[in-house]
């Protein structure tokens, strides 16, 4: 099983945005990260959410690796080396997973494995009007095929925090000098209780979404919740919806706040990894605050407008189309384009793919065409 030949094909203009701080003695890779990988299968153009007992016919369809491997993707696409512990089943969706990421994404999937007898996890997302629905199936893969004790030395690590429980991997990562930048999931508990994110005193950066950083504070605005995060974090990102985005650097005392990119969304699915791997890459490259959240949130819109989560995940390549069209279009607004005019360093000059870019689709079962 294996990818497309038009995905193995797809060649990405190389930008390096640590180019500049790059020194013989730096870590091997920029960023590590763990967690489950799922084989997803995504439908979009349903016109409404399916109904009980009767069929719904979608007008696309496709599947890519998920889970952790949307900010694995994310993050290698936008030139950052990446290293990415986890366990892949052995069947044809585990191997399928294993070659996008490895081949396709060029991830070093050193810290993973492969489980024997075990079946890849698979989620099944339905997308309309905007939003998204999900059914998941899979088991826990044994104890000894999870995360590494000792991971792998990076400049930063992306964690996701479960309320109640600690990742021993943290605090061994910050330990030896990573970089943590933290996001949390729905707390099913109903705790909402910040010392339960016990390995937050590890993390450099925590990055909830407006509802979970109100419900973690009892703050009742998400710009407040913003400031009462630095409490327990050096570094507070607050994402706003449609909004846009809200940061507080206690180190600095700086706030920063830009607005989101109207677009019209094809399916969110791995819009907040997007995001999250969008603020990291501006953070190692120490960008200014508010253009790292710019930054971030350009790369998550631009996501939202194709389909699958990993799959989405822009390059240099879409964001220098998204650059270039943008400026050619009437009666723009010339302090909207100038919060962008950073990304002039740093895009790539050769001729980019008209605007929008579609990227061919992984179909799993395809044989090789000779």
């Amino acid at each position: 099983m294996i990818a497309s030949k038009g995905e193995r094909l797809y060649r990405r203009p190389h930008v390096d945005p640590l180019a500049a701080l790059r020194t013989p003695g730096d870590p091997p890779w920029d960023v590590y990260l763990t967690g489950t990988v799922f084989l997803d299968i995504v439908f979009t153009g349903l016109d409404f959410a399916p109904v009980r007992g009767t069929e719904s016919w979608a007008r696309g369809m496709g599947s890519s690796p998920g889970g952790v491997a949307n900010m694995a993707t994310a993050l290698a696409r936008l030139g950052l080396r990446t290293s990415l512990a986890a366990a892949f089943g052995d069947d044809h969706y585990g191997e399928y997973c294993w070659d996008a990421l490895e081949q396709g994404e060029g991830i070093d999937l050193t810290p993973s494995r492969r489980v024997p007898g075990w079946h890849s996890p698979v989620t099944v997302s339905m997308a309309y009007e905007g939003e998204r629905t999900m059914v998941s199936h899979g088991h826990e893969p044994p104890p000894e095929e999870t995360a590494p004790e000792c991971p792998p030395h990076a400049r930063a690590a992306v964690a996701s925090l479960v309320p109640g429980v600690r990742a021993p991997w943290i605090a061994q990562a910050a330990g030896k000098g990573t970089r943590i930048f933290a996001d949390v999931g729905w707390d099913d508990t109903g705790r909402w209780d910040l010392a339960g994110l016990a390995d937050l005193e590890h993390c450099e950066a925590f990055l909830p979404n407006a509802t979970e950083a109100m419900r973690y504070t009892g703050a009742d605005c998400p710009r407040a919740a913003a400031h009462a995060l630095t409490e327990y974090v050096p570094l507070a990102v607050v994402t706003l919806g449609a909004q846009g985005a809200y940061a507080v650097d206690a180190r600095t005392g700086e706030t920063a706040e830009v607005p989101a990119i109207a677009v019209e969304a094809m399916d969110p699915t791995g819009a907040g990894d997007v995001f999250v791997a969008g603020f990291v890459a501006g953070t190692l490259a120490d960008w200014p605050l508010a253009d790292r959240l710019a930054f971030a949130g350009l790369t998550a819109a631009l996501s939202v407008q194709e389909f699958g989560g990993s799959l989405s995940a822009p390059g240099w390549s879409e964001t220098a189309a998204w650059w270039r069209r943008v400026q050619s279009l009437e009666r723009q607004d010339p302090a909207a384009l100038q919060r962008y005019a950073f990304l002039e360093a740093l895009l790539p000059d050769e001729a980019v793919s008209p605007w929008p870019l579609r990227r061919a689709v992984p179909t799993i079962g395809f044989r090789r065409s000779a």
